[in-house]
């Protein structure tokens, strides 16, 4: 940073500063955990002298708090994957089942708007369509934040919902499903070929949810990927300039996605390995009826308070499955 030429290119500079901040906030971290654990070890030599329940019940709770806080810590660090540190775009696309698994999406959505506001990302809508009755019918989040993808890619696949339906006067039960896709937000840095001729530009009115952005212009964009047949949307911006870049960056990652997972065929097929992603490999189900209870079939960690889930309480489905995925 103290390079004669270091703020020639700003965007380039700006990307070592975040790096910088990260990198100190990690050393600040680890150096209040230090702290906190020298202040218990005091604590608990006091005690053993003297015996204090008020001192008791503080030493308690420091140490639940500090083995939380290592907790934490200790799956930051283990996130050091190319793009774990980086902004996430996350994708709801509900499956079959009209009105029902457009609400199941909607509620998913609220899941994760409230997760990322608790831990301090910032959210925005980049494409939203709504249903006819309820729900959506598909919607776009950036989700900005240090290790955002880091954490939200583990939320990548399918999630099945089964209640009483509120929509079926017949009091019946109802099974929806929602596609979740997470997609890391990629700098200029990483190099994905997308020829100019391959894209489909598309411009139409902004319409985005319950009437905000409405405006007279056509200032949405949509682009497609004519080789693959990848679509993109972007309506947040007022702008079409602002909105072609968001579905520029858009298309950047889902082509990047679209990559890895090729490569990622390849080495299964390497490996003789049988890898199902249809509708039937759920990650996750969410049961309201007959019984509570939210259960990840991937590391079989589970839940019984929904409503604390829905509330944006996912943190111990994530940590159980990048510390599973981490480990093997």
């Amino acid at each position: 940073m103290t390079e004669e030429n270091f703020w020639d290119d700003q965007q380039a500079a700006q990307v070592v500063i975040n790096e910088a901040n990260a990198l100190k906030d990690q050393v600040r971290t680890f150096a209040e955990m230090v702290t906190a654990y020298e202040d218990l070890e005091v604590s608990f030599a006091l005690l053993r002298e003297e015996e204090d329940s008020e001192l008791a019940e503080e030493l308690s709770a420091g140490l639940g708090t500090l083995k939380e806080s290592i907790n934490q810590f200790e799956l930051q660090m283990l996130l050091n994957g190319p793009y774990d540190r980086s902004n996430a775009i996350l994708e709801l696309h509900p499956g079959a089942g009209g009105t029902e698994s457009q609400d199941w999406a909607a509620m998913l959505l609220r899941m994760y708007t409230r997760w990322a506001e608790k831990n301090g990302f910032s959210v925005a809508t980049l494409d939203y369509l709504p249903g006819e009755e309820a729900g959506v019918k598909s919607v776009t989040l950036s989700i900005k934040g240090l290790h955002a993808y880091g954490y939200l890619k583990a939320e990548k696949g399918v999630h099945r919902l089964v209640r009483i339906s509120p929509f079926d006067s017949s009091g019946r039960r109802h099974t929806s499903f929602v596609s979740c896709e997470v997609m890391p937000e990629l700098d200029d840095a990483v190099d994905v070929e997308m020829n100019t001729e391959d894209l489909k530009i598309d411009t139409y009115r902004a319409s985005g949810a319950g009437g905000q952005h409405i405006n007279t212009t056509d200032s949405a964009v949509r682009i497609t990927h004519l080789p693959t047949n990848t679509v993109v949307t972007c309506q947040s911006e007022r702008s079409q300039i602002k909105n072609r870049e968001h579905a520029m960056k858009m298309m950047k990652a889902k082509l990047h996605q679209l990559q890895i997972e090729e490569q990622e065929r390849e080495l299964a097929e390497i490996r003789g390995e049988q890898k199902d992603i249809g509708w039937g490999s759920q990650i996750r189900s969410y049961v309201f009826h007959p019984y509570s209870m939210v259960k990840d079939h991937r590391t079989n960690y589970e839940i019984g308070n929904t409503n604390a889930v829905m509330d944006g309480d996912i943190h111990g489905f994530i940590d159980a499955y990048l510390r599973q995925a981490l480990s093997g």
